[in-house]
């Protein structure tokens, strides 16, 4: 499922995506996906702009670099829009992941519909508090770490999501490495050392807040 991603200039270096366009593209699908969910079927690149403070010209080139979606004056079909920046990304489809940690941060997320609506199932939950372990989370019941590997190959899992105390990531990020999973969205403080072939993602609110008070401030 990972896009392949190389750096920015222009919309594609052979067969792969530039990194500018990778994140734009996400951004836009973000952005469909709520309109969709708020019973849109079309929406312009203007209105794009408005809700990801990307230019609307930008918007346009970037998609027109793919195909003609659009009408002037009727702007894009959200539907079909979705598909093919999906297509695009390379994401069609349903994709297994993995929660771990089922505290409240865990359990947030599992009943959050944020990673359904993108097309990830969260196929597996995991804790190590044995109290948890058999309690039902989101759409999935807790296990234990003991079944880590098995469920991991069993279900096809290819990101795991850490929900998981700070001290305990990196021994997480070890175990769910080893069994072969090599996307990790890091929902953590701490700084995780994964061999080359494994891309990790993390989240930081806070980090998030300051890069848009930067831009508000000055």
């Amino acid at each position: 499922m990972a896009v392949r991603i190389a750096s920015d200039g222009g919309s594609r270096t052979g067969d792969r995506l530039t990194v500018g366009v990778a994140a734009r593209l996400s951004q836009y699908l973000r952005v469909l996906t709520q309109a969709r969910k708020m019973g849109k079927d079309r929406i312009s690149s203007q209105e794009i702009s408005e809700y990801t403070n990307i230019n609307a010209t930008q918007i346009r080139r970037d998609l027109s670099a793919f195909g003609k979606f659009g009408k002037r004056g009727v702007g894009y079909n959200i539907d079909s829009l979705i598909a093919e920046i999906r297509k695009i990304l390379r994401t069609q489809g349903q994709h297994n992941i993995a929660l771990f940690g089922a505290g409240r941060l865990g359990q947030a997320i599992a009943s959050s519909t944020i990673f359904a609506d993108h097309g990830f199932n969260i196929a597996g939950a995991f804790d190590n508090d044995p109290a948890k372990v058999g309690e039902p989370i989101g759409g999935t019941t807790i296990s234990g770490y003991d079944e880590l590997r098995e469920l991991i190959r069993e279900k096809n899992i290819i990101v795991a999501v850490l929900a998981v105390p700070p001290d305990a990531a990196q021994q997480v990020a070890d175990e769910v490495v080893d069994a072969g999973v090599k996307i990790i969205f890091n929902y953590t403080e701490a700084l995780l050392d994964v061999p080359h072939d494994v891309a990790v993602h993390t989240t930081s609110p806070a980090v998030e807040l300051l890069y848009a008070l930067y831009f508000y401030l000055t």
